[in-house]
């Protein structure tokens, strides 16, 4: 099977919308909503970036709110899906186009309950390829592995190789995003399998449309 490399799919609405670049920026941990929007409009003014994953770890619902009403315009202006990690019963009431679970943190009939049938259920599955086929049986628009590489100690040390991701390719219809501790080199060598590559959280530092357009090209010259 050739990889053909599609979007995870946004909702209806938004089903004109061109096709962006392959990678998906994800916030970071800790941001300020109001300091982080001119350079995600920057970077998604580029079209080198098809997706945004808003991750607000140990946030309040009121921070994730406020955060979610100041993105999501720039988002949607750029015909680009806005997602939510983990807190999927908010995806519907804050207007976004889907949602990023733990495979084995919820079950996911109940994910795809609550944000309906059209918007975006992304499941990451670590580095479990049973888990990735689970997820792509349950109806997961995409699956995402981690880590691609680790960086310290910590962890057990499990990665998910450019074999992963390449049996997946092969095999596997769904959409998958890799990310983690990819370097250029890495990505380079993820194109012609990965859908979607994340890029690390140091990609806002500094001139960060210049960063999401340069890595981009490196995935799309795989086309």
């Amino acid at each position: 099977m050739t990889n053909s490399r599609a979007k995870a799919p946004a909702p209806t609405p938004k089903s004109d919308a061109p096709d962006g670049g392959r990678i998906m920026l994800v916030t970071p941990p800790r941001f300020d909503a109001e300091a982080l929007a001119p350079k995600l409009r920057a970077a998604l003014a580029t079209g080198a970036a098809g997706c945004v994953r808003m991750d607000m770890p140990g946030a309040s619902e009121a921070e994730i709110r406020r955060a979610a009403d100041i993105l999501r315009p720039i988002c949607h202006e750029a015909d680009v899906a806005l997602i939510l990690a983990e807190h999927f019963r908010l995806a519907g009431p804050l207007g976004l186009d889907g949602v990023e679970v733990e495979s084995r943190a919820v079950r996911l009939r109940d994910v795809r309950a609550a944000i309906g049938p059209d918007a975006i259920m992304g499941v990451a599955c670590g580095t479990s390829r049973h888990d990735g086929m689970t997820a792509a049986e349950a109806g997961a628009d995409y699956v995402l592995f981690r880590p691609h590489r680790v960086e310290g100690a910590l962890g057990d040390g499990a990665v998910a190789d450019l074999d992963l991701f390449q049996w997946w390719a092969e095999m596997i219809e769904t959409p998958v995003v890799a990310e983690g501790g990819i370097s250029e080199a890495e990505m380079a060598a993820l194109a012609p399998f990965a859908d979607f590559v994340i890029p690390d959280a140091d990609i806002w530092d500094g001139d960060v449309a210049a960063k999401t357009t340069a890595l981009n090209a490196i995935l799309e010259a795989d086309d």
